[in-house]
């Protein structure tokens, strides 16, 4: 680059955009260690207790009508400040995507839920996202649902993580724009979100001169996997939107195929729904997140 452009060096890279890059012969590691304590102390949690989980698997977040107004800045903000931590810790996406969905009217259960949050990151401020130097590069993604998860409107949500070989490059979480009639509906709603992502991809490992084609998105459930395979929209399809139909449209082309998981396998697993400590230690385990000392 300073063949063709006027620039000076400043060495290895160690900051960007608030992410600090750690690199040395066997790796990079992404991680927001400066900004999780300079947040802690923002918002006065660095004594505070720790939380073994991000979210309480019961009870279930809802609007709370009933509730207690709080502070609508305060609520704002610590969400705000959250939002951008979930650039390098997905464990704690969904928790923050929940908790966001109630900004307009915060109530005193859904700040309850966000200092869980902190508390949280209070128990494990030092994780970051590891990208290993090995030759490994298959692209490969997953996908899930929970089937209408939100007790207020029985959307669905959709999950989805995509990987080049074992580091973990991309992943959602978002509430599906309508109500699905089926768990399959729902997990096929999810998958076909996720085959936008990997389509994506694999137009941009192009650019690399990296061909992908016939990419493996793994899903727990087999009755989207066989819609996803049958070439006939017979009458149990029908209802489902025709944009959600593209994915089948991908695995006839040959760009994607859509393989089974075992549900205790299943990362994206992670981005559905809250889980005791067990499983979601597990589950972070799968994203290959690396714990780090200064």
């Amino acid at each position: 680059m300073k063949k063709r452009f006027e620039m000076s060096s400043l060495g290895e890279m160690t900051m960007f955009l608030g992410l600090q890059v750690r690199q040395d012969s066997s790796g990079i590691l992404l991680h927001q260690g400066k900004y999780v304590a300079d947040m802690l102390e923002k918002f006065g949690f660095q004594d505070s207790k720790e939380a073994s989980t991000p979210m309480a698997e019961r009870p279930l977040l809802n609007s709370d009508p009933d509730g207690e107004p709080v502070d609508q800045t305060l609520y704002c903000s610590m969400i705000g400040s959250l939002m951008y931590l979930t650039a390098s810790r997905p464990d704690v996406l969904f928790a923050v995507c929940q908790c966001a969905r109630y900004q307009a009217n915060p109530k005193t259960s859904h700040i309850n839920a966000v200092k869980r949050i902190f508390r949280y990151l209070k128990g494990r401020p030092k994780l970051g996202l590891w990208y290993p130097k090995n030759p490994e590069f298959n692209l490969y993604a997953f996908t899930d649902s929970n089937y209408g998860g939100c007790e207020f409107d029985r959307k669905s949500t959709s999950a989805g993580c995509q990987f080049l070989g074992d580091r973990l490059i991309s992943w959602q979480c978002k509430k599906q724009q309508t109500v699905s009639t089926s768990t399959a509906e729902a997990e096929y709603v999810a998958a076909s979100a996720c085959c936008s992502q990997v389509i994506w991809m694999q137009h941009q490992l192009l650019d690399y001169g990296l061909d992908y084609l016939n990419t493996a998105i793994f899903c727990d459930n087999d009755a989207a996997i066989q819609i996803t395979k049958n070439p006939v929209q017979h009458s149990k399809t029908k209802h489902i939107d025709i944009k959600v139909h593209f994915i089948r449209d991908c695995y006839e082309r040959g760009l994607i195929h859509l393989a089974q998981v075992h549900t205790d396998n299943n990362v994206a697993d992670l981005f559905t729904k809250p889980f005791a400590r067990a499983r979601f230690d597990m589950l972070v385990g799968f994203l290959k997140m690396l714990r780090f000392e200064d």
